[in-house]
């Protein structure tokens, strides 16, 4: 267990932490769901860059990063639903193709093959998480601001329902063509016999 692979598995306990401070009824939850998902977010840049520059890349970090970043997307996106951020069929669509990657890595590495992730796929999750931060940091806003989201001025309104939309369009799009790429670049793995 070396510092990077400990990065990747503190993902999973900030997570819990996100998904508490989303769920808590108080004045700044959302604040400190903002701030704790930015701190996920440097750990996993740093547990890459430490794995890189220090020769430390193993299968454990190979599987377990992207099933952290899985876990905190999944997170993030369905505690998004509630505050009316992201419709509940694209939280499905995202979820659904991280399940299903997620499977067919586990069934390559019961036959001792370890899939890391590809290009197309950072995009897809660079773009989650720009469409997370962007309604985070609204929400966040809002709470320092001091006022509710029903109640809050036009440009909050304007840019919620303007940009918004167009980034969980690009979400959905770039989450569904990487998971249909990855399964068909890897559907050797599924042995039907």
């Amino acid at each position: 267990m070396n510092w990077a692979n400990r990065l990747t598995v503190s993902r999973f306990f900030l997570a819990l932490v996100f998904v508490v401070a989303m769920s808590l009824d108080c004045r700044y939850g959302h604040t400190v769901a903002f701030i704790v998902f930015l701190i996920a977010g440097l750990t996993d840049y740093a547990d890459g860059e430490i794995a890189r520059r220090f020769s430390l890349i193993s299968d454990f970090g190979k599987l377990m990063d992207p099933l952290m970043d899985k876990i905190l997307i999944a997170s993030a996106f369905i505690c998004l639903i509630p505050v009316h951020a992201i419709p509940p069929w694209a939280v499905v669509v995202v979820v659904s193709r991280e399940f299903a990657i997620t499977g067919l890595r586990l069934l390559a590495l019961s036959k001792g093959r370890v899939l890391a992730a590809e290009s197309l796929g950072k995009h897809k999750t660079f773009w989650q998480i720009t469409t997370v931060i962007f309604f985070l940091l609204l929400l966040a806003l809002s709470e320092i601001k001091g006022y509710e989201t029903n109640g809050a001025p036009a440009w909050f309104h304007s840019i919620w329902n303007g940009a918004g939309p167009v980034l969980v369009a690009v979400t959905v799009i770039l989450t569904l063509l990487s998971g249909f790429g990855y399964l068909w670049k890897n559907h050797t793995v599924i042995d039907l016999e």
